[in-house]
């Protein structure tokens, strides 16, 4: 006689419709990727550049990825005429990428798609959304809608955000 199976806890119960959500109900990255004629890695990558100026070993490791990969990556962006890669002023040995207008336009579209709440997070009401972000704040450890946005110098010198997030 085999064991019944444990039913999921609540928080396993909470991360797969989290996950079925983003990543089946509500595709984003598919769909960006699809609108720009790029690799995800190549939109996080101009969600990256979008902050300001990188390294390439900064962008690398921002993408968590080899220093060579990220050298690929911009190549490609920069023959897209996304990216320019020029000499570092600071330090003559390292090269820095950042963005063309025509690769802020590409950013902005792709933060627009993947901004895009999902019809099914729209159609909840306005107290469920209100306890949604607050405790989604809370587990991922960013400000919650009713904290306001910060674009202060606090903010600025924090460093570079996350892609595509306010």
């Amino acid at each position: 006689m085999t064991a019944a199976a444990e039913p999921p806890s609540d928080a396993e119960r909470a991360w797969r419709a989290m996950r079925a959500l983003v990543t089946e109900q509500h595709d984003a990255k598919t769909r960006v990727c699809e609108t720009l004629g790029l690799s995800f890695v190549r939109v996080k990558a101009l969600g990256l550049l979008a902050t300001g100026p990188l390294t390439l070993r900064g962008l690398a490791a921002m993408l968590a990825c080899d220093p060579p990969y990220a050298t690929v990556i911009t190549g490609d962006l920069e023959a897209r005429g996304l990216v320019l890669r020029e000499p570092n002023p600071a330090d003559g040995r390292s090269r820095l990428v950042t963005l063309t207008p025509a690769g802020h336009d590409a950013a902005r579209r792709a933060g627009r798609i993947l901004g895009t709440p999902p019809p099914e997070l729209l159609a909840l009401p306005a107290g469920d959304l209100a306890t949604l972000a607050r405790i989604l704040a809370a587990v991922t450890g960013s400000p919650s809608a009713d904290e306001g946005r910060d674009c202060g110098p606090a903010r600025a010198a924090a460093g570079p955000q996350h892609p595509f997030r306010e």
